[in-house]
């Protein structure tokens, strides 16, 4: 077990997540799989209590907590891309597995998890500063998933 590790809560699909991350990503996959030695309070003895996970090389657990707990946006992976293909790639697998679209190149998985598939593009632009960064803030701000070559056009001005 990695020193340091994500710990996300899940009313009672922390395997199916990660099984959907590991297959939705590079350098993610799934480890050990632990089921609960007695009952608990939202669960019984043999469930699935923990699975251990990586999404793209960050170690994770999975906990079968139950429903006491929700995700929000305060939490959230950045997956950064290098292409319009590879945004899209990951946008539509986690919006089209029964996720919904945010703003900004946010989205949620079926679970509640954030995510935000921000295309390297972006951030570089963004970093660059000045005027041209400002133009590619403001087109971003009207996307949902982010369009590489409207933010590639912003920047040129």
């Amino acid at each position: 077990m990695a020193k340091n590790t994500i710990c996300l809560w899940y009313d009672k699909d922390a395997e199916a997540a990660a099984r959907f991350y590991a297959k939705t990503f590079p350098d993610s996959a799934v480890g050990a799989v632990h089921h609960a030695p007695g009952d608990y309070p939202d669960g019984k003895k043999g469930d699935v209590l923990t699975v251990e996970f990586t999404v793209a090389g960050v170690p994770c657990i999975g906990l079968n907590g139950g429903p006491a707990f929700k995700h929000n946006e305060a939490f959230s992976f950045q997956i950064a891309t290098d292409n319009q293909e590879e945004t899209d790639r990951y946008w539509n697998a986690i919006v089209g597995n029964g996720g919904q679209e945010s703003q900004c190149g946010w989205c949620k998985d079926k679970w509640g998890v954030s995510w935000q598939i921000t295309p390297r593009v972006l951030m570089e632009a963004l970093a660059v500063g000045g005027k041209e960064a400002k133009r590619a803030f403001d087109a971003m701000m009207d996307m949902k998933k982010i369009d590489v070559a409207a933010i590639e056009a912003a920047r040129r001005g």
